[in-house]
C-alpha cells in the first residue's frame, strides 16, 4: 500500500494528551483530516511517544498525517498564550480537565452508583479551572483561534460567557446520543438513516440519563425528526428511548469516550465543509446546554426543532441544568449549586460548595480534589 501524502491546510491544536485527546487524535489521523495537528501536553516526551505511535499506525494504512507534540502548561497563562501565538492554530480543541468525569467509574460499583447520584454539576470546578486559564490565554492574542471545548461544555460555556471568555462551541453530550436515537428511529420508522434528520435540544443530563434508563422521565428536552425532503415525521419517542437500553444499547464509561471523540471529529470536519452540515453540539457561543446546528467553514447557526424559539431552547437547557446539580449561573459567572446533589458530595466526600464565584474556581477545585483523594484512599480505589 503506497502512502498518501497529506498536505496540511491550516492547523489544529489539541490541548491535553489524556484519554479523549488521544482518541480524537487517533481518529483524525485515520480520516484524511487536512490540518496539521499539534498535541499540547505538560509532558511533551510522553506526548511525543504517543504521536509517533499514531503516525506509525497511520503509515500502516497508507496515510501520512502531519502531527507534532508540543509543551503546554495551562497553569502558566502567559506562556500558554505565547505558545498558541507561535503555533497559530486555526482551531484549539480543549480536552484537559483537572479530574476526568470517568475517575469515579473506577470506584467499587456500589460506591460509584451512590456517588453518581451527585451528577456532574458539583464537579464543575475540575472542568472549569483549566478552561478559564486557557481562555484568558487565548483572549490575549491579537487573532484568537476558534476554541472547541470537550470538558463539561454545557456548564463551562455559560459560566465563561458571563465574563466574555466562552469557548466558541463544545463537543460531546447532546451529540453523543444522536447516533443511537437516529438508528432506533430509522428501524422503527422504516426510513434509512441517511434520509432521517433528528434535531434535539437537551442538556448533558438528558444524554447521560436516557441511555441508562431508556426513558426521559420528565427530563427537559425537545426532539423532532424530518426526512430528507424536510417533511415532519411522527416519532415514536417512548419506543425510541426504550431501544437505547435494548436493541441499541452500547458500551459506556471509558469505552464510551470513543463516541465523544467521534462527535468531536465530526464537528472538526464539518467546520471545514463548503456546504452546511447538520451537527449537534453543546454551548454554541456560550449558551447553556446542547443544540442542533448547521455548520460549515463559514460558521454555524442554530437549527432548532419546528416552532421552538431560541429563548425556549435556552429555557429547556436551564431546566436540564438543575437536574445536573447546578441551580443557576449568575450574570458575573457565580455558580449556585443545587442542594440535593451537593448533599451527596457532603455525605460521601465531606465537600460542600453552595456558591462559587468564578474567581474562586481554582481554590474550589483544589478543595474538591483533596476531598476526593482522601475519599478514594478510604475506598482503596485509584486516585
Amino acid at each position: 500500500m503506497s502512502q498518501l501524502a497529506q498536505e496540511a491546510s491550516g492547523s489544529l491544536l489539541i490541548v491535553g494528551d489524556g484519554d479523549l485527546g488521544r482518541r480524537v487524535l487517533s481518529i483524525l489521523a485515520q480520516s484524511a483530516y487536512p490540518r496539521k495537528i499539534y498535541l499540547g501536553a505538560r509532558d511533551e516526551e510522553r506526548a511525543r511517544l504517543y504521536v509517533n505511535l499514531i503516525k506509525f499506525t497511520a503509515a500502516n494504512l497508507g496515510l501520512c498525517p502531519q502531527i507534532e507534540a508540543v509543551h503546554l502548561d495551562l497553569n502558566d497563562v502567559d506562556q500558554t498564550s505565547a505558545t498558541i501565538e507561535d503555533l497559530s492554530p486555526d482551531e484549539v480543541l480543549m480536552t484537559a480537565s483537572l479530574q476526568s468525569w470517568r475517575r469515579i467509574t473506577e470506584l467499587p460499583e456500589s460506591v460509584f452508583r451512590e456517588l453518581d447520584e451527585a451528577q456532574l454539576g458539583p464537579w464543575l470546578p475540575m472542568h472549569l479551572a483549566l478552561n478559564y486559564d486557557l481562555m484568558r490565554a487565548v483572549r490575549q492574542l491579537p487573532r484568537p483561534p476558534i476554541v472547541i471545548n470537550a470538558a463539561f461544555p454545557d456548564a463551562v460555556g455559560p459560566v465563561l460567557a458571563s465574563v466574555g471568555l466562552a469557548p466558541d462551541i463544545g463537543v460531546g453530550n447532546v451529540a453523543n446520543i444522536i447516533p443511537g436515537l437516529t438508528a432506533a428511529s430509522s428501524l422503527l420508522l422504516g426510513i434509512p438513516e441517511r434520509d432521517l434528520h433528528l434535531r434535539l435540544v437537551a442538556h448533558h443530563y438528558f444524554s447521560h440519563y436516557v441511555p441508562r434508563f431508556g426513558e426521559a422521565d420528565g427530563v427537559p428536552h425537545c426532539l423532532d425528526a424530518v426526512d430528507s425532503g424536510g417533511r415532519a415525521l411522527a416519532l415514536p419517542v417512548a419506543d425510541v428511548f426504550r431501544s437505547l437500553i435494548t436493541s441499541h444499547r452500547r458500551l459506556g464509561g471509558v469505552d464510551g469516550q470513543t463516541l465523544t471523540a467521534s462527535s468531536a471529529v465530526r464537528l472538526l470536519h464539518a467546520m471545514l465543509a463548503t456546504e452546511p452540515r447538520l451537527v449537534h453540539a453543546p454551548a454554541p457561543r456560550g449558551r447553556v446546554g446542547g443544540y442542533p446546528l448547521v455548520i460549515s467553514r463559514d460558521g454555524f447557526a442554530l437549527d432548532l426543532p419546528a416552532d421552538v424559539t431560541e429563548a425556549q431552547a435556552v429555557s429547556i437547557n436551564e431546566a436540564g441544568q438543575v437536574r445536573d446539580g447546578i441551580e443557576s449561573i449568575g450574570a458575573t459567572g457565580t455558580v449556585r449549586f443545587a442542594g440535593r446533589e451537593m448533599s451527596v458530595m457532603q455525605r460521601m466526600l465531606g465537600y460542600h460548595c453552595a456558591e462559587m464565584p468564578l474567581a474562586d474556581v481554582h481554590a474550589w477545585a483544589a478543595e474538591l480534589g483533596g476531598a476526593y483523594a482522601r475519599f478514594v484512599s478510604r475506598c482503596g480505589a485509584p486516585v
